[in-house]
């Protein structure tokens, strides 16, 4: 730990976090280096940073990389303890390493220098609501659909591969039937390819059901955390449990953090971005933001595209305008981001914004 004494009222921490520890380094609000530290991401390292950053003057405001991952212990201990906490972005690797080079204590440096230039204002996530129940309901979810589909392309693999007779009772079945099928082979002694074959094909599909009911069960939990937290928001043309969870994951507990449905639209990369030169007027589409978001939005669109009058309706008359599907799909998923946002604001009917000024 080093340490220089500077005279200062107020410190401004940033903090690079990491699984095993936490690299802290203050500046006063003039931009001054004041020290740095490393702690354990444990409750006494989450102590002992408070005990340092309270000795080098009055603490401003933490800014934490990371909140959502490596930060989140320490950010929930922060503001238990009412300390107001910015989230901040990574630096840019390929610019600020090849300027400036790349160690812990540098970028926890350049943690609070986005604080105190105002390059990072995002208020961090609140994880400990319903929002963060379906979080994490939504990861065993997603990750028992990835293992399904993995057994199934296996499964289907190996039929490739199988003798001619089992091959030709297996390949034209539909998958519902195939698993089914396989699940009921059986092989008494593993004395040949032709058992083993059976042997694993009944092994792969039993495992498939398996995670099926898992991912039922997963659903039904889904369904009801979705329906509590948001009731209006499921009721709406087109959005299912697991388009709503990813909204609300987008949002957080503290879904007033979003101050508008423009930054709600950046949030989930659906705001058209200016592309324009002299004479000509155009935008192009926006490839950032939050992706799951983005394809939670896609799908909305799509079952409306198909089944919602109001928006079939739409679609005929901007394509009798001339714009491609393509362009179409766009402003829809940004008109949709505007609906949600108001079905989200009435959500959270007396929070107030938290306001960072460090």
């Amino acid at each position: 730990m080093t340490q220089v004494v500077v005279d200062s009222t107020q410190v401004i921490i940033g903090i690079d976090t990491h699984k095993d520890n936490h690299v802290a380094f203050a500046i006063n609000s003039l931009g001054i280096r004041l020290a740095d530290c490393t702690v354990p991401a444990t409750l006494a390292g989450y102590q002992q940073l408070l005990g340092w950053a309270s000795a080098l003057g009055q603490m401003a405001v933490f800014g934490v990389e990371g909140t959502g991952s490596y930060g989140s212990g320490l950010t929930r201990f922060l503001r238990s303890q009412g300390l107001k906490v910015i989230e901040v972005s990574r630096p840019s690797r390929r610019d600020h390493r090849r300027s400036q080079g790349k160690n812990d204590v540098l970028d926890a440096e350049q943690a609070a220098r986005q604080v105190l230039s105002g390059e990072a204002t995002a208020i961090p996530k609140s994880t400990d609501g319903v929002v963060e129940m379906i979080r994490v309901i939504k990861v065993a979810r997603d990750s028992a659909v990835k293992a399904q589909t993995q057994v199934l392309v296996s499964l289907k693999a190996i039929i490739v591969t199988a003798d001619a007779d089992l091959r030709a009772l297996l390949e034209s079945l539909s998958t519902p039937q195939l698993v089914a099928t396989c699940a009921k082979l059986e092989a008494d002694q593993l004395d040949s390819p032709t058992t083993v074959m059976r042997y694993a094909l009944a092994a792969m599909a039993n495992r498939w059901l398996q995670l099926h009911k898992e991912i039922e069960a997963h659903t039904q939990h889904l369904t009801t955390l979705t329906r509590e937290a948001a009731p209006e928001l499921v009721q709406a043309y087109g959005i299912g449990p697991d388009s709503a969870a990813e909204i609300l994951i987008t949002f957080g507990d503290n879904g007033h953090r979003v101050h508008s449905e423009a930054a709600f639209a950046k949030m989930c990369g659906v705001c058209p971005i200016p592309a324009s030169s002299g004479k000509t007027q155009r935008y192009r589409l926006n490839r950032g933001g939050n992706r799951q978001a983005n394809a939670a939005l896609f799908r909305v669109v799509i079952v409306r595209m198909r089944w919602h009058e109001a928006t079939k309706a739409y679609v005929a008359r901007r394509t009798a305008q001339g714009l491609s599907k393509r362009e179409i799909i766009r402003c829809l998923k940004r008109y949709l981001a505007r609906e949600i946002y108001q079905i989200i604001r009435k959500t959270f009917p007396t929070a107030k914004a938290e306001v960072i000024n460090p």
